[in-house]
């Protein structure tokens, strides 16, 4: 195995021309257009461009954005410069700028945002920076930010092996696949079948009953907290093209915030903002006049190769410690710009959470694996939806010991959940973070929601739907990738299958005897009928009541996703007077079209008259109560009913 190794007598250069700028450090050399900053070339290990030479220039490296006025239409553009200018010059480290400065006084509607996209090239090092400054001036007019990246186009004759994690890399489909005579769209506009795909191993082989392939860049989506490099292989020559994120603090939506990695094209992807799996809800909503700044990036683009095809898989092992190395270096001191913080300038906090649970313990319970996180949000579990302030987010230890460094100064609120408990941790107080120190913020004490005694509890309360039974893809509509894979739930068109095991009726849930994992279908959706239409669907939970303590009892409705969902809750009949609980045409988060096992967390507690229940024999009735719809539906983390807590002396 070779891999390009930096050369110290490697110095980064610049050199410019009318309508492009070369940055070059003797390993790898990019070409900039000026003065937009498209990436139109990245030289490397022996391949002329990495980038799609068939692609136009405009469709190689860039950045774009998603944005509305206010009650608008969503509106699509790509980022480009207008100044270029050089910010940085030595034998060490070389940044550009490309600058578009937004002027109230220019008629017409465009972003109200001025944008500075940089490269950083640094000698000797195989790969480069990018990143993007954002700054609203005074004067700007409201307006709505919903998505923010930069994209590569790869060659699409040299790049056909993806890798997002150790179990989750494969040969992927030729782009020409997707198009209208080698493939056939699905329900979901992004989902494809190939029919006729180039390379045969794609269709699927009759003696597994797998007749064709499904692709769906949704289908290779992370979570911000398990994610932070993708990327893909190429061959002839072999070289791997990585993106690395350093830090998350700049996405938003926090850590469960779920991105787009790495998709047919070849592409791949560095997602700074977006709605995908939550919706409008997170929309970055500036009201006319707001100020505002932020730094998207730096992200490194990690470039290496080898010319042993059977060592080619290190590629992606070395890309995983290279990762390790910039998250150590994180935040960069290399990086020219007032707006980005080095480690000097920010500060830390640290702390110890517990959870307190009288019904779990009468001691104090250590938050094992919490999260623990400063936002700009104000309110509990708001860090979901947050999309203009940084995020600073750690899992705390065994002990629930955390500290969280390299924090911009700031007022933030403090942010927390625990796996196993229900409910979002917000601090009382915020937390003001100085340059240079250290905030102490002592022992926590997370109080989860609770008001009596566990009577049962469906599934365990980690946020997602995955403790259910998530089924086995239709073999019409494989993915090879997620076969007997603990992500099953990527597979297309799982909603359907709850037809195929409920043909005519709906669950029904036994408490003491069925089995969640069994049992419970992961997604609470419609059922398609004997005409092709979809129909409400009713689960029910039946248990048994040794005694009816008088009072009210407590139903806890931990929601995992829902999109466009009229949820309704009735006990032991389905009539008015026994509903309970009513919300409708919840969530936006297509987690189950987007293949995904959760979306935007949300906590319902209702409250259930003792008079309602019967000694014996009792049923919770869960509606998703509207019909036509293939994709609405909901996804629950965890359900449970306390009982009421007996005054004393009764």
């Amino acid at each position: 195995m070779v891999f390009l190794e930096p050369n110290s007598e490697s110095l980064a250069q610049i050199h410019v021309f009318s309508e492009v700028i070369i940055l070059d450090n003797g390993v790898v050399r990019l070409t900039i257009s000026k003065p937009q900053g498209l990436l139109t070339g990245i030289k490397y290990g022996g391949m002329g461009n990495l980038l799609d030479i068939k692609s136009n220039e405009l469709n190689r490296g860039y950045w774009d954005i998603n944005w509305s006025l206010p009650g608008g239409e969503d509106r699509y553009q790509l980022l480009r410069g207008s100044e270029y200018s050089v910010i940085t010059l030595s034998n060490d480290n070389v940044e550009v700028s490309f600058k578009s400065t937004y002027d109230p006084s220019i008629p017409g509607t465009k972003l109200p945002l001025t944008v500075d996209l940089r490269y950083i090239v640094r000698s000797g090092i195989s790969g480069f920076y990018c990143y993007a400054i954002c700054e609203r001036p005074p004067g700007c007019p409201a307006f709505d930010l919903a998505q923010t990246r930069m994209a590569f186009k790869l060659r699409r004759e040299r790049f056909h092996y993806m890798a997002i994690t150790d179990e989750k890399q494969r040969i992927m489909p030729m782009p020409e696949d997707i198009l209208p005579d080698r493939s056939k769209q699905l329900i979901v506009p992004e989902s494809v079948l190939l029919i006729n795909p180039i390379n045969p191993d794609l269709k699927g082989e009759a003696s597994e009953n797998l007749f064709y392939h499904v692709d769906d860049k949704y289908q290779y989506s992370m979570d911000n907290k398990d994610g932070g490099i993708h990327g893909w292989i190429s061959s002839h020559p072999i070289i791997g093209f990585w993106i690395i994120f350093p830090s998350h603090e700049f996405r938003n939506g926090g850590p469960t915030k779920q991105n787009l990695t790495a998709h047919t094209g070849p592409a791949c992807l560095a997602m700074f903002h977006g709605t995908h799996y939550i919706g409008n809800d997170i929309l970055a909503h500036f009201e006319e006049g707001e100020t505002w700044s932020k730094v998207f990036g730096p992200f490194f683009v990690y470039l290496n190769s080898t010319t042993d095809m059977s060592k080619a898989h290190y590629l992606w092992i070395d890309a995983k410690n290279q990762r390790l190395f910039e998250e150590s270096l994180w935040p960069y001191d290399f990086v020219s710009s007032p707006y980005y913080l080095t480690s000097k300038e920010r500060g830390s906090a640290t702390g110890r959470m517990f959870v307190q649970d009288r019904f779990v313990s009468s001691s104090l319970i250590p938050a094992k694996s919490a999260y623990i996180g400063l936002s700009g949000a104000r309110t509990e579990g708001s860090w979901q939806t947050e999309s203009k302030d940084y995020q600073f987010w750690v899992q705390t230890d065994s002990n629930g010991n955390f500290t969280i460094k390299n924090i911009v100064p700031g007022v933030y609120g403090l942010h927390g959940w625990v796996p196993g408990f229900i409910g979002d941790y917000l601090g009382k107080e915020l937390v003001t973070i100085s340059a240079g120190t250290q905030t102490q913020l002592g022992n926590l004490i997370y109080v989860p929601p609770r008001d009596g005694p566990t009577i049962w509890e469906i599934g365990f309360p980690d946020r997602t739907a995955s403790d259910f039974y998530v089924p086995d893809v239709n073999p019409m509509y494989v993915n090879k990738l997620f076969l007997n894979s603990p992500e099953k739930f990527r597979q297309y068109g799982l909603w359907d299958r709850y037809t195929d095991i409920y043909p005519e009726s709906d669950q029904v849930f036994t408490v003491g005897i069925s089995d969640p994992k069994k049992d419970w279908f992961f997604a609470h959706v419609d059922r398609r009928n004997a005409d092709n239409k979809y129909v409400p669907t009713t689960w029910e939970i039946k248990f048994n009541l040794k005694s009816v303590i008088g009072g009210i009892y407590k139903l806890r409705l931990a929601i995992a996703s829902a999109n466009r969902t009229d949820l309704q809750v009735h006990v032991n009949q389905m009539d008015i007077k026994h509903l309970v609980f009513q919300v409708l045409n919840l969530g936006a988060d297509n987690a189950v079209c987007r293949h995904g096992i959760h979306g935007l967390y949300r906590l319902f507690s209702v409250n259930i008259s003792s008079s309602l229940f019967f000694e014996g024999d009792n049923c919770i009735f869960l509606n998703q109560a509207r019909g036509g719809d293939a994709l609405c539906g909901v996804l629950y983390d965890y359900v449970r009913l306390e009982a009421p807590v007996p005054s004393e002396g009764s």
